[in-house]
């Protein structure tokens, strides 16, 4: 059902049915408390993108890195905020698929839908092939084993209950948030007091002495923002849990509010004390700043631990890919836009047929992976970036036209109204805009627009198939729900 279906009759118009609709027809079970929604919003702001990428965006732009951060952090917020409008109105599982389909169309429905499976499930083969890396580090044993076992523990977890999965991104988060408070205090504590071997050499001043602010001029700053964009993917991921959490009116919420205070200590605070500390010019691209950090501190515990935080970043975002990939499955199958047996669930409340196929592309992109680690590959994991970001050009267009019906009077009020909107909903989609447009600049990620069409066109003529199978699409949502 679309915004067009939307008649005279107002709030008893087609809309309000689906206002009114509650998620306990989805069939879940409100597992997911206060705690480990909280940390689910904190741990999909970091990532490896953080810990791994800030290396060569620090190389691009120097110490004017910290205000991409910030901006995109900005940016991020009101994404969120314009998702979290859309939860209050109607907290459900499919979020992103859902909204797209109401406000935008059915086929916008599919495409987001079957893009954010996408996106997660070549998220999870690169984080389990590069958790499979991270283990090498210490152990001597084959990567594919390593994959094999961590894919087989993660989707036990996500059978077993939705709790379970809460409790282990809840402790996956733990060790990411205290390795970044852990580093922002000891350089705290060298700027202070002057400790360590970096002591005699660190300073604040290191911040715009060494070439300037901007040492590469604007324009390395404008280029390192599909790298900063990159590194927030999957921070969206709290909207999926809409639909499994306890009191998600009074939960979801709070967890979107902090969101800035996220950014700016885990982001923004984080690349202040390390490049205080450490000149910006002494960082690889290919190294992790937090390991430079470390080594230049004296501290030669710091590979163990960072490859340690890294290896629980990638098997959080494993972990969150196979959660996810489930629900979209079963959100497209419900809406008639997927097959049917998507739709089973287990006695816990897990979706079982979605979440088993996607972790068997994830092995067979693992296996795929170690075989032919070649430009196949490469072209699939490139497009994960672009389909990671189409999830919030939907959030944004869904969230304007929602707030233009309500402000008529033919939607219910969203109890949690976004700042600003549909101004700042606006700019944030400008500023998508200008990253696809560096993207575009830039050789390095060129290769992510290249694939978007190839996936729009197999999307467009999948859904003409759909369609003319089953033109009732509404009607079988309907009969697969009773």
């Amino acid at each position: 059902m679309t915004s067009a279906q939307i008649d005279d009759k107002g709030q008893n118009g087609p809309h309000a049915a689906a206002a009114d609709a509650t998620t306990s027809t989805e069939g879940y079970q409100r597992a997911l408390g206060a705690r480990q929604i909280q940390m689910i919003a904190i741990g999909g702001a970091i990532g490896t993108g953080l810990f791994l990428g800030a290396g060569k965006a620090i190389a691009k732009a120097g110490p004017s890195l910290i205000l991409a951060y910030a901006v995109a952090g900005l940016v991020i917020f009101f994404i969120m905020r314009a998702l979290g409008e859309l939860l209050m109105y109607r907290p459900v599982s499919g979020s992103f698929s859902e909204y797209a389909r109401e406000f935008i169309g059915p086929f916008a429905g599919f495409v987001t839908g079957w893009t954010y499976w996408l996106f997660w499930v070549v998220t999870g083969i690169t984080e389990v092939t590069a958790a499979a890396q991270y283990m090498t580090f210490w152990f001597s044993i084959p990567q594919w084993v390593s994959a094999l076992i961590f894919t087989v523990i993660l989707y036990g977890v996500n059978l077993i209950s939705v709790k379970l999965f809460g409790e282990l991104e809840f402790w996956f988060s733990m060790v990411k948030v205290t390795a970044i408070v852990g580093m922002i205090l000891i350089c705290a504590g060298i700027l202070t007091l002057g400790f360590s071997d970096a002591g005699d050499t660190a300073s604040v001043t290191h911040l715009w002495s060494d070439g300037g602010f901007f040492p590469h001029g604007i324009k390395g700053t404008l280029m390192t923002l599909q790298i900063v964009m990159f590194a927030f993917l999957a921070v969206e991921l709290v909207g999926v849990t809409a639909g499994e959490s306890k009191d998600p009116k009074t939960v979801l919420p709070k967890a979107i509010n902090t969101v800035p205070w996220r950014i700016a200590v885990f982001y923004v605070g984080a690349l202040i004390m390390i490049l205080s500390v450490v000149p910006w010019t002494e960082f690889s691209p290919g190294v992790s700043p937090f390991v430079e950090a470390f080594k230049k501190m004296g501290l030669g515990v710091g590979a163990g631990i960072v490859n340690f935080v890294v290896l629980t970043a990638a098997l959080s975002s494993c972990n969150s890919g196979m959660y996810s990939t489930g629900r979209m499955l079963r959100d497209l199958a419900l809406n008639g836009q997927g097959p049917k047996f998507f739709t089973r669930l287990t006695r816990t409340g897990t979706p079982l047929i979605g979440t088993t196929f996607s972790a068997a592309l994830m092995l067979v992109g693992v296996w795929i992976n170690y075989q032919w680690p070649g430009d196949a590959f490469t072209y699939v994991v490139s497009f994960a970036t672009i389909s990671g970001m189409w999830a919030w050009i939907m959030i944004l267009i869904s969230q304007i036209r929602y707030r233009r019906l309500a402000d008529r009077g033919l939607l219910p009020q969203s109890s949690f109204r976004a700042p600003g909107a549909p101004y700042t909903s606006g700019f944030a989609l400008a500023f998508i805009a200008v990253v696809i447009v560096m993207m575009g600049i830039d050789k390095d990620t060129r290769i992510s627009l290249y694939c978007a069409p190839l996936w729009a066109l197999l999307l467009g003529v999948s859904y003409l198939v759909l369609k003319s199978r089953n033109p009732e699409g509404k009607a079988f949502a309907e009969r697969v729900k009773r």
